[in-house]
């Protein structure tokens, strides 16, 4: 199965099948497999009587799938076809998932499709131009057939006789054809009404008797003893046999008439009507709107021939029995018990066997898939599905196994992940939320209240244990709900009791950068903006940044604050003090976690993971600042861990609950990693999802499980341990870009007809489309349509567009058929059809020349005037007797001329006044209203004409300045009616220039501004209002955010010194981050007389230049300020350092970049610290101590976080200079206490990041040789700074030490070499120690040879017999050796190493747990593996893999006694023995006892005795695995 594959899903909920498909779901041959079409692809299931599993999907069509089928051939359950609206027909192998053929011989969108059941490799599908297309994939044949100028609904193939096919069209004609004579019509049943929504034969073939057979209870008769036939064939007879006459069989067909028709195929007729009955709902009535809202599907199950079961009106499924007499032939499926039924209408039916049951299958609108028992009628279980992006996961902190799901489709699910009977346990809400759930978050101890925010801006609470609607703020946001978290109050919900108050509010942070505190008690009250709070509390005067995202630490102490800049703010409750700004990430912020406060180590708890949309995760640890708050608001520009690998913006994280330092993160580019934050590490990548993303959470209950939500529509529940792949791919593109390309809705024109084939001619009055999954319903349901993508991803809102619906009222007449008798054959008519192409006229060259002539405005007048002759003299006698006519006659000039009124222009005014009316129609009926305006104005009716203008929406400028001979008001009215006219035509600029005109200034900006025509607007609110107007500034500040979203940070910038914030501009320039844009911002800054934020700027950029080692521009722009000269003071010794380790060891410090260094003159033959003080001094003045302690209280504040090995060296480097700085100011004060504290920091940064080159160096230039001179001169009474003093002593001695290891000559004299072998040997417990002894012999014994070989080398004469002038260095040296040796002996601290040894018992208890936990969730999992279904109740394992000294198990409270004991031991030591660090005393003991067996220089028999028994009585087999680790590799 592919759902066991590695690194497949555990649990999934899929996509919803699609909707009004006439076939979209089936089920195998043998019963395994159940497939259903989800959007682009089809989900399979594995069907159980208890719970389905999740096998996996059938990818690779880019539109939806309208029809899918199993190949039901004996031996061919493997396969099944798919059609989709992409114009293909795939085959697939359901073993392997993958393709097996395709064709895209359709013109148009496909309706239907059948695996034929009795041909192996014959799959027919019908388009919606009637178009039938027969395909042998096995030999890539195919015929195509157009039996019916109709729009095919759906389709069958017989299971008895190959070649016929039953088609159901959408005016309800069935047709049969048989493919085998070109697709004859066979028969046409007619009878329906309306659309055949499901066709299904008879399972049991014969029809003998039914020609004699006048009722219908003689045909049930037949069904009858047709059972009795089959049964038979199953004792041994065969069903062939008896029905050798004839091969006929029964059909049955459901239409949305209401009706289900079973025809009989030999008398082309229906024997049988079953009427749909109106059922009432439990507690209701029947809505009279939900028989409108209908689809009939019928299934004939093969076990049970005289039953068909189908759909009815409101999601209720039916079981006729044809052979039960009587008005009620109908059962209700899930009757027994309330909620079994579905809730909507279903569209899709099937049958399969399962572990002995019989079981049906059902798809429909309420998104759910049933599997129902044939035998008991009853639902086994239900299959939840989504229809719309996941949003939003959240688990219960009270009911830890409850996760809240937020769906794009309107609806929230609560999914009981704990349910052993029911897998997929899930309860729906939708009701109150009406638009896509973004947001979720539970209440932290309220059981089942769960807060929810959604696209439209609205925030809401539900109740999850009562059916009640959920309670709505009255508050909305104007964007997208984003962020939901609960927090304790802050003012001024704050400033009550404890009685008037909750315990926790409810935060929402939402698109438009806002964060809301609403009261859940009062919801209907107002909600109130906490940026007041934040302006109140730390007198902030600037604009704040827009807000996206919040997280409460697990305490409520700390609220950590995402902004849209890529800032995060950290504020103390209750009054949120800003107590630090982190600037790390330079986009905006999509999601903030804090770590669990239950860590084994309490300062992981401080830590805070963030996302944004620059792929990058960061980690910080603000244990000092929020320990320490600091006076005023710090910033954090070094990250504590950064996780990189994502090749697309993070959407979302988690921290797991049951590991320390353990963080999942998602992603755009369509992958989940697990980290180690700790080591920097990835460690599992999860790639399951076929989309971008969005959400996750770490299980509470089970540590080994994830649950990821993407924008495919699924739910995945993963095991990380089981995954493939360790981190994500590596240049992958963005999962958006490849959606674009992939699954963009391509646009319905007409297609190129394929030069290939004959396809017969569609007439175009048969053009009808059917509805693709719409809702009826549409505004009484949440449920949007099913089987399109989500408005995010794209052209979605075009499809309903592209495919427009025919399908009107029921009562609306359609099209009638080509005249053709109704029985009679018609052939195939088949002719190639040739595309039209379009030919553009090319104008010649005179015609631009030639002068178009003015259209007429009396063209009925003229084409009268052009009449023959004769009609023309007619007009003539007619006009002269109507002018000259006597007055007594009756006749007069109105009457005389009401039938000729082209005669008005030289009679009365009247007569003219007609002429220009008719004149005007006939305008207004060419499309010419121009012209029936001039002839109103010339009548006088100026005012008529600009009305009828405006109602029409035909104003012109010509108009406009004509109305002023109407009036005043009429010229008001006409300009603002003009000025409507405009924006809706989209010309806003000459719509606010006639606003301007009636002097509506502000309405004139305000026009210009909502369409984002900022520029305009701005240069009108210039020129005409006051500099003061706050209309202005609001206009800067808008159109300034709307250019920092895009990208146009300079130009933002203009806009925010505009208005007057040069705060802002001074950010909004930085953002970018680069060199150019941080010094400009900091020297805009400067201008200002913003100080503070242009000493951030140029640290920044200092800190750039530092990076390209041009130190000459970072003193430069470190200058600018007063306020730096400490960290000037830094830069300088970090040059000078950097300079002296690059002459010390050129080769080392070799880089492609050149240094630009200073060229201040020192002295060379001077020490490094005198060189740095004369620097000081002279360049930046730092002669008094006043000044130097004013520098170092400056630099002491600043905090960099420890180092680890994956510091870089250049990182590192600045660490150290940083600590040695305020060394050298401590040493100006005299500050001994200080000085040698950070020494001993510079030296532990270089130890912790394991470069030993560089701690070696700086103890040579800091303190050469030995560092007695600074215990003199600190006070003997202070204990911490003689510790201190002993720590630095300490670390001084292990790099003497180790450089009595490296500079060892390769043949020095060697004398007792097994010395050491026979002292540490004599331990039984020293195993690796004895391994270290011997490796030392061997190489001692190589030495013995070499000296044995070549005597004259070691302290002898000279081949000429004078004596070796190297005789004395050689001692010399030997003598400096063997003191440096004895100084070593301050490492040899019996205190330090117990408590190292303590920790070391610490460390491997710890271990010795992890390892047991581990083990114990490893063993559940395999049991749950095993059997699903049994409830293992597991105790820790007594024998587990932890063992003691002996070999033997230890049990879990012997771990956790043993840990006690040994944190008990912890605790006795004085805290200035194990709160500094010290060299590792176990390892130093072998080195000098290593370098003493060598006899290049004599250990002290002392020293000797104390390193032997300090490792009988600390012995540890680990400490000598790292010494050989470190030492001899």
């Amino acid at each position: 199965m592919a759902a066991a594959a590695a690194g497949a899903p555990e649990r999934v909920l899929p996509a919803s099948p699609n909707w009004y498909c006439s076939r979209c779901s089936d089920a195998s041959e043998d019963g395994s497999l159940f497939g259903f079409a989800a959007r682009n692809s089809i989900c399979l299931l594995v069907v159980r009587s208890g719970v389905p599993t999740f096998h996996g999907e059938l990818v690779g069509h880019t539109e939806r799938v309208s029809g899918f089928s199993f190949c039901h051939y004996p031996g061919q359950s493997n396969y099944c076809a798919s059609s989709s609206d992409d114009g293909a027909v795939k085959i697939w192998d359901v073993q392997t998932l993958a393709t097996v053929t395709e064709h895209t011989l359709h013109q148009n969108i496909i309706s239907a499709l059948h695996w034929s059941p009795q041909m192996k490799d014959l799959v027919v599908s019908g388009d919606e131009k009637g178009i039938v297309i027969c395909y042998w994939h096995n030999r890539s044949n195919s015929q195509q057939f157009f039996p019916e100028p109709r729009t095919i609904f759906c389709l069958t193939c017989s299971p008895h006789h190959e070649n016929l096919v039953a088609i159901g069209y959408k005016d309800g004609i069935v047709v049969i054809i048989d493919i085998s004579r070109k697709g004859e019509v066979v028969h046409r049943l007619r009878g329906h009404d309306d659309e055949i929504h499901s066709l299904a034969w008879c399972p049991v073939l014969g029809e003998e008797g039914l020609s004699s057979w006048q009722e219908e209870g003689q045909v049930l008769l037949y069904l009858n003893v047709m059972v009795l036939l089959e049964e038979d064939a199953i004792n041994g007879c065969s069903l062939e046999e008896v029905a050798t006459v004839t091969k006929s069989c029964y059909l049955a067909s459901g239409s949305k008439d209401q009706t289900i028709r079973v025809w009989s195929y030999t008398r082309n007729r229906a024997v049988m009507t079953l009427k749909l009955p109106f059922l009432k709902r439990r507690g209701g009535s029947f809505e009279s709107a939900v028989k409108e809202r209908l689809w009939l599907t019928v299934h004939w199950p093969r076990s049970q021939p005289t039953q068909i079961f189908s759909s009815c009106f409101g999601g209720e499924l039916l079981q006729s029995d044809l052979v039960q007499t009587g008005k009620r032939k109908w059962v209700l499926l899930g009757s027994s018990t309330e909620g079994q039924n579905h809730s909507r209408i279903v569209f899709n039916l099937c049958s399969l066997r399962s572990e002995g049951r019989e079981l049906l299958l059902s798809i429909s609108m309420d998104r759910d898939v049933k599997c129902w028992d044939l035998a008991t009628l009853d639902c086994r279980w239900t299959m939840p599905s989504l229809g719309g992006f996941v949003y939003s996961l959240a688990f219960s902190p009270v009911d830890t196994g409850c996760l809240a799901i937020g769906v794009g489709d309107n609806m929230i699910r609560v999914w009981n992940t704990l349910s052993i009977n029911n897998h997929y346990d899930v309860k729906t809400f939708w009701q109150g939320i009406k638009s896509k759930v973004t947001a979720l978050s539970w209440h932290p101890t309220k059981e089942g209240c769960l807060a929810f925010g959604t696209d439209d801006g609205k925030v809401g609470i539900y109740d999850t244990y009562s059916n009640k609607p959920p309670q709505i703020s009255s508050s909305y946001h104007k964007k997208t709900v984003y962020a939901l978290a609960w927090g304790p109050p802050v003012p001024p919900l704050s400033l009550g009791g404890d009685g008037d108050r909750p315990s926790v509010t409810l935060y929402s942070c939402a698109g438009e950068g806002i964060v809301f505190q609403h009261n859940p008690w009062k919801l209907n009250g107002e909600a109130h903006d906490i940026n007041k709070v934040i302006r109140g509390t730390n007198a902030i005067k600037h604009k704040l940044p827009a807000h996206t995202e919040i997280s409460w630490k697990p305490d409520g102490s700390i609220l950590a604050i995402g902004n849209e800049d890529g800032s995060m703010e950290i504020f103390q409750a209750p009054e949120l003090k800003l107590l630090c700004t982190i600037q790390q990430h330079h986009k905006l912020i999509n999601a903030i976690r804090w770590h669990h406060d239950h860590a084994a180590q309490p300062e992981l708890s401080y830590m805070i993971a963030s996302g944004s949309n620059n792929a990058v995760v960061y980690v910080h640890n603000i244990k000092n600042v929020i320990e320490n708050p600091p006076e005023r608001p710090v910033t954090i520009t070094e990250p504590f861990r950064t996780l990189l690998g994502h090749t697309a913006k993070i959407t979302s994280l988690s921290w797991s609950p049951h590991h320390d330092g353990r963080l999942v993160s998602v992603s755009y580019d369509g992958t989940a990693e697990v980290w180690d934050v700790l080591k920097e590490e990835p460690l599992h990548n999860y790639r399951g999802h076929r989309g971008r993303l969005l959400c996750v959470q770490w299980s509470p209950v089970e540590a080994d499980c994830i649950y990821t939500g993407a924008d495919d529509f699924c739910v995945h529940k993963w095991v990380p341990a089981k995954q493939e792949h360790s981190r994500p791919p590596q240049g992958k593109k963005s999962i958006e870009l490849e959606k674009k390309r992939s699954l963009a809705l391509k646009p319905k024109a007409k297609k190129k007809k394929k030069p290939l084939g004959k396809v017969p001619a569609v007439p175009d009055s048969e053009c009808a489309v059917p509805t693709v999954n719409e809702d009826e319903d549409a505004v009484e349901t949440p449920l949007e349509e099913n089987g399109l993508l989500d408005q995010e991803a794209g052209k979605a809102q075009q499809e309903p567009e592209e495919r427009p619906s025919t399908e009107g009222h029921k009562d609306s007449p359609t099209h009638p058929p080509l005249a053709c008798a109704p029985d009679v054959q018609k052939p195939p008519v088949t002719f190639r059809i040739l595309p039209v192409r379009k030919e553009h006229i090319k104008p010649g060259p005179d015609s631009s020349m030639k002068r178009k002539k003015p259209r007429s405005i009396l063209p009925l007048s003229t084409s009268l005037d052009h009449r023959s002759k004769e009609e023309l003299h007619q007009d003539c006698m007619r006009l002269a007797t109507c002018l000259h006519s006597k007055a007594g006659q009756k006749e007069d000039l109105p009457s005389c001329s009401r039938d000729h009124v082209h005669l008005g222009l030289f009679t009365n005014r009247p007569t003219l006044y007609r002429l220009m009316e008719a004149e005007g129609r006939s305008h207004l009926e060419n499309g010419h209203p121009e012209l029936f305006q001039q002839l109103m104005i010339w009548k006088g009716e100026l005012k008529g004409a600009l009305q009828l203008a405006a109602e029409r929406g035909e104003l012109t400028d010509q108009l406009v300045a004509l109305s002023p001979m109407a009036g005043y008001q009429a010229w008001m009215w006409t300009v603002e009616a003009f000025t409507k006219q405009l924006c809706f035509q989209e010309q806003y600029v000459k719509a606010a220039s006639h606003l301007l005109s009636l002097h509506k200034v502000y309405e004139a900006v305000e026009l210009l501004k909502t369409h984002s025509f900022f520029r305009e607007a701005i240069a009108i609110a210039k020129a005409r209002l006051h500099p003061e107007d706050p209309v202005l500034k609001d206009l800067y500040t808008s159109w300034a955010a709307i250019l920092e979203k895009d990208g146009h940070y300079s130009l933002a910038a203009k806009c925010y010194l505009g208005a007057a914030a040069p705060y802002d501009a001074a950010k909004v320039l930085s953002k970018k981050g680069d060199l150019t844009s941080l010094k400009a911002a900091a020297e805009l800054s400067l201008i200002a007389g913003e100080k503070e934020l242009s000493v951030t700027f140029s640290f920044r950029c200092a800190q750039e230049l530092l990076s390209a080692k041009n130190w000459v521009g970072a003193q430069e722009v470190l200058q600018q300020h007063e306020s730096l000269l400490g960290q000037r003071l830094v830069f300088c010794l970090h040059e000078l350092l950097h300079k002296c380790l690059s002459e010390r060891n050129p080769v080392q410090n070799r880089s492609p970049s050149i240094p630009c260094y200073h060229s201040w003159v020192v002295n060379q033959d001077c020490s490094f610290i005198e060189i740095v003080t004369t620097v000081w001094q002279s360049i930046f003045g730092v002669h008094t101590a006043e000044q130097a302690q004013n520098m170092f209280e400056q630099l002491q504040n600043i905090q960099y976080p420890p180092a680890t090995s994956n510091t870089p060296p250049q990182q590192l480097l600045f660490y150290v200079s940083h600590e040695l700085t305020l060394a050298l100011l401590s040493h100006q004060t005299a500050s001994w206490k200080e000085a040698v504290k950070a020494i001993l920091r510079a030296v532990t940064q270089s130890y912790d990041a394991g470069n030993f080159t560089l701690m070696h160096e700086i103890c040579n230039i800091i303190v050469p040789g030995d560092c007695d001179h600074l215990r003199e001169k600190l006070d003997s009474s202070d204990i911490q700074s003689l510790s201190a003093y002993r720590s630095l002593q300490a670390f001084v001695a292990y790099v003497q030490l180790y450089n009595l290891w490296w500079n060892f000559p390769g043949d020095s004299l060697i004398l007792e070499h097994g010395t050491l072998t026979s002292e540490v040997c004599n331990n039984e417990q020293s195993t690796l120690g004895c391994q270290i002894s011997c490796a030392s012999t061997s190489s001692s014994t190589e030495g013995i040879h070499d000296t044995e070989a070549r005597p004259e080398e070691f302290f002898h004469k000279k081949d000429d017999g004078t004596s070796s002038e190297t005789d004395s260095s050689i001692n010399l040296n030997l003598l400096k050796k063997r003191q440096a040796l004895s100084s070593c002996g301050v490492l040899l601290s019996e205190q330090h190493a117990a408590v190292q040894s303590v920790r070391r018992d610490i460390s491997r208890v710890q271990q010795s747990l992890a390892t047991l936990i581990h083990q114990h969730q490893k063993n559940n999992l395999q049991q749950s593996t095993t059997d699903e279904q049994d409830l293992v109740e597991t105790q820790l394992p007594l024998s587990s893999p932890s063992m003691n000294e002996v070999g033997e198990p230890i049990s879990l409270p012997d771990l956790m006694k043993q840990l006690t004991e040994a944190n008990q031991k912890l605790a006795e030591f004085p805290s200035s023995i194990k709160d500094l660090p010290f060299p590792d005393v176990l390892e130093c003991c072998l080195v000098m006892l290593h370098v003493g067996a060598q006899r290049v220089v004599d250990l002290d028999p002392e020293l000797r005795e104390q390193c032997l028994h300090l490792l009988q009585k600390f012995r540890a087999n680990d400490v000598y695995r790292e010494a050989c680790r470190k030492f001899f590799t």
